[in-house]
C-alpha cells in the first residue's frame, strides 16, 4: 500500500484542504498519516476525521523583531529531529504539504531522507513557510495564475484548491434547525466568517449593527473560539467555530461576509455564494487578503469592504448593495470554467511518485 504524510497547520485554512484530499488519497489506496504541531489547531481537527497524527516541535516563523525568534529557533531544529524520526519510521512515499510554520522541518526532513514532497500555496503570494521550504520541494501547486509570477517556472503548476466537496451537499432545513430558527426564513440570510480563529473587528461592528441588520436580515455569525456574546435575538445565531454542519448553514445563507483567505474564497467561489469580502489589512499581515479579494472582485465575484471604512452604517449599505446584486455575481461565477483542485492535485502526486 503507498503511503502519503500530509502537513499544515496553525490555522484552519492550512488544514481543511489537506482533509478535502482524503476521500480522493483513500480511493487511490493510500494509507494517510498526518504531521502537525503538539498544541495546535490542526490536532484536533485531524484526530476528528480519523487519520494518525503525529506531533512535532514548532517554532513560529514572525516577519518582526522578537525575543522568541531566537527560542523558536531551538524548537525548529528539534522539529526537524522529530520529523525525520516520523518520516523514518512511516517510510512514506511522498508528502503533501499545505503551508504554516510546523511544515517547514518536515518538507527540509523530506529531503533530507529523500523522500518526493509536494507543497501548496493558497494565496496570490507565497507565505514565508512556502517562499523557505522552495528549496527542497519537487512542485509547488498554487491557486491563482497570478502566483506563477513569484515561483520557479520548472517547479510550479495551477492547480487550483482542494474543496470539501461535503460543503456542496448542505441542507437547509438542517441549517434552521442548527439556528433554532423556524422551518422557514421571513427575511434573507446573511452568514459572517472571520475564519477559524475569528475576527475581532468585524465581530465588534456586526453587533454593533446588528440594530440596523436584524430588520432586514436574519445573522449567522460564525465569531470564533472564546468570541461569543451571548446576544438573544431571534434573527441572530452565534457559534465559535462550526465543523459539522458548515455545509447546512451555507446551504441556509443568501450572501456572506468573510475575510479573504484564499481557501475561502475558492469554497465560496464552488458554492456561487455572493459575499462582501473585509481583507486582513497590511498592519495586521503580509498583504495577502487584499490581494486574494481584489483577484476575486475584478473577476466579478466579490464586493470589497476595506476594515480601515467599516463602520455600522457602511456595513448594512455594503451588505444591501450586493444582496440586490446577488444575481449578478451568481451569473459570473456560473460562467467561470474553474478546475477541480482535488482531481489537479492527485494528478501532480501520481506524476511525483518515486
Amino acid at each position: 500500500m503507498k503511503k502519503i504524510i500530509l502537513t499544515g497547520g496553525g490555522t484552519a485554512g492550512h488544514v481543511t484542504p489537506n482533509l478535502a484530499l482524503l476521500p480522493a488519497l483513500k480511493a487511490e489506496g493510500f494509507e494517510v498519516h498526518y504531521i502537525g504541531s503538539k498544541n495546535g489547531l490542526e490536532c484536533d481537527l485531524v484526530k476528528a476525521a480519523g487519520i494518525p497524527y503525529h506531533a512535532i516541535s514548532a517554532g513560529k516563523l514572525r516577519r518582526y523583531v522578537n525575543l522568541k525568534n531566537i527560542t523558536d529557533i531551538f524548537r525548529v531544529i528539534k522539529g526537524l529531529g522529530d520529523a525525520i524520526g516520523v518520516i523514518r519510521r512511516i517510510k512514506p512515499d511522498i508528502i503533501f504539504s499545505k503551508g504554516g510554520f510546523v511544515t517547514v522541518p518536515v518538507l527540509v526532513a523530506a529531503r533530507i531522507l529523500r523522500v518526493p514532497s509536494i507543497t501548496h500555496e493558497s494565496d496570490i503570494t507565497p507565505g514565508l513557510a512556502n517562499r523557505l521550504s522552495q528549496p527542497f520541494v519537487n512542485k509547488i501547486c498554487v491557486s491563482f495564475p497570478e502566483t506563477l509570477t513569484h515561483l520557479p517556472e520548472r517547479k510550479s503548476v495551477l492547480t487550483g484548491t482542494p474543496i470539501r466537496q461535503e460543503l456542496l451537499a448542505g441542507n437547509k432545513q438542517k441549517g434552521l434547525k442548527l439556528c433554532n430558527w423556524p422551518t422557514t426564513s421571513d427575511k434573507p440570510v446573511i452568514m459572517i466568517t472571520g475564519g477559524s480563529q475569528g475576527a475581532a473587528a468585524i465581530n465588534a461592528c456586526v453587533r454593533e449593527a446588528l440594530p440596523m441588520l436584524t430588520p432586514k436580515f436574519k445573522i449567522i455569525h460564525l465569531c470564533g473560539k472564546g468570541n461569543l456574546s451571548g446576544i438573544n435575538s431571534p434573527d441572530y445565531a452565534e457559534f465559535e467555530y462550526v465543523q459539522e454542519g458548515l455545509a447546512d448553514l451555507f446551504a441556509l445563507a443568501d450572501v456572506v461576509i468573510s475575510r479573504a483567505g484564499a481557501n475561502t474564497l475558492f469554497e465560496l467561489l464552488a458554492l456561487k455564494m455572493p459575499n462582501l469580502l473585509i481583507p486582513l489589512t497590511k498592519e495586521a499581515s503580509r498583504g495577502d487578503q487584499i490581494l486574494n479579494a481584489e483577484s476575486f472582485a475584478l473577476q466579478g465575484f466579490s464586493r470589497i469592504l476595506p476594515e480601515s471604512n467599516m463602520t455600522p452604517e457602511r456595513l448594512l449599505n455594503d451588505l444591501e448593495l450586493l444582496y440586490n446584486e446577488r444575481e449578478i455575481f451568481i451569473a459570473n461565477m456560473n460562467a467561470l470554467k474553474q478546475a477541480d483542485g482535488i482531481t489537479q492535485i492527485m494528478d501532480v502526486l501520481r506524476n511525483n511518485l518515486p
